[in-house]
């Protein structure tokens, strides 16, 4: 029977580590160890919803082939809570989303009483120890490189069923529930009264939270569905300024519920705050997550753009060929800085490559 991937993760939880976040937190190891019980199950689920996409599983197997080995713990002792924490939300941010992050943190904030900052502090911290459990068990399962990313996909039931009850409710109330389990699978639970009044309640609605931790089901990668909450209602007239980046967000600009100028909108926003924090081969490492990550959400937009009005595409390639040369500038730095080049210079042709793209649709 294959290993249940909660607990394989929740193994790595020793006291001391729950101590040690903790003391980092400011809160009690009992409202930690709480918050925590219901973080892991979340993110595995995001994880797994992820994963049921090509550019998603293209991007989980890309971060999990990142991961050194040697134990998960060992990132909470070399890098500190502050560093990991940062890290983490980075990471955390760039494959669900940042709306979704912020979604999942309030629950899991909620739920546990620890608050919204400490909740998305705590899925920063568990996030990149979540990836090194798992990029641990592929190599002790003699997974290749796809075969982790299936198993998620096999084990998403399991993930939804080991939330808390009580996190299961918080949510639901933020429309993230949705996206961890199937139609298939709410039915079924609805029918035996096996979960809350709140999933059921959710179950018809198609809002994308704050993109799951890590992670679930219903748009081509964590990172993009979020975005599809951002989509009608947050473009009510037919010109929206889309927060400044790339410019307008026409309403014709969106396809099956997703807009994609808001899309473009934030993995422009994560390159500017991300591209110009790349110092040296370490921070590098560290930023390689949300570089892919952008990539893969650039080629969601990619793909839907072939759906757009010939207006609308005109309107999107504008919009990118604003952003691009403000880009290629960040990353002819980040590769001309001594020692990053060797390590960032592959990803960064990929983005390069798909933006170029994209001025083309």
């Amino acid at each position: 029977m294959a290993a249940n991937l909660t607990s394989v993760v929740m193994q790595f939880l020793t006291p001391e580590v729950i101590e040690q976040i903790a003391s980092f937190l400011g809160i009690n190891k009992a409202a930690t160890q709480k918050a925590a019980g219901g973080a892991v199950p979340s993110l595995l689920a995001g994880l797994a919803d992820l994963a049921e996409t090509s550019a998603g599983a293209g991007q989980l197997s890309k971060l999990l082939s990142q991961q050194q080995a040697g134990s998960p713990l060992d990132l909470l002792r070399n890098a500190g809570p502050q560093a990991l924490a940062e890290t983490g939300s980075n990471m955390v941010s760039a494959l669900f989303g940042g709306r979704a992050m912020d979604a999942m943190a309030q629950a899991i904030g909620k739920f546990a009483g620890i608050g919204d900052g400490n909740g998305k502090s705590l899925l920063g911290m568990l996030g990149p120890i979540v990836m090194g459990a798992l990029a641990q068990q592929q190599r002790n399962m003699g997974l290749g490189a796809n075969g982790l990313v299936s198993l998620l996909s096999s084990h998403k039931d399991e993930f939804v069923k080991a939330i808390p009850s009580g996190l299961v409710d918080q949510l639901g109330a933020s429309g993230l529930i949705d996206r961890f389990a199937g139609a298939s699978e709410r039915a079924s639970r609805a029918a035996s009264q096996t979960i809350s009044p709140t999933y059921s309640r959710v179950a018809g609605q198609w809002p994308y939270w704050l993109a799951a931790l890590v992670v679930v089901a219903g748009l081509a990668w964590f990172a993009t569905s979020r975005q599809s909450e951002q989509s009608v209602a947050e473009t009510p007239a037919a010109t929206r300024p889309a927060t400044g980046t790339v410019g307008m967000a026409p309403a014709s600009m969106t396809v099956d519920g997703v807009n994609l100028a808001s899309n473009l909108n934030s993995s422009i926003d994560t390159l500017k705050s991300t591209l110009p924090g790349i110092t040296d081969p370490a921070t590098a490492q560290s930023a390689l997550p949300r570089i892919n990550g952008v990539t893969a959400q650039l080629n969601d937009i990619n793909t839907r753009a072939a759906k757009l009005s010939p207006e609308g595409r005109s309107a999107l390639v504008k919009l990118i060929v604003v952003a691009i040369p403000s880009i290629n500038q960040m990353c002819d730095k980040v590769i001309a800085t001594p020692g990053v080049g060797p390590v960032a210079k592959p990803a960064i042709d990929d983005l390069r490559a798909k933006l170029d793209e994209l001025a083309r649709v």
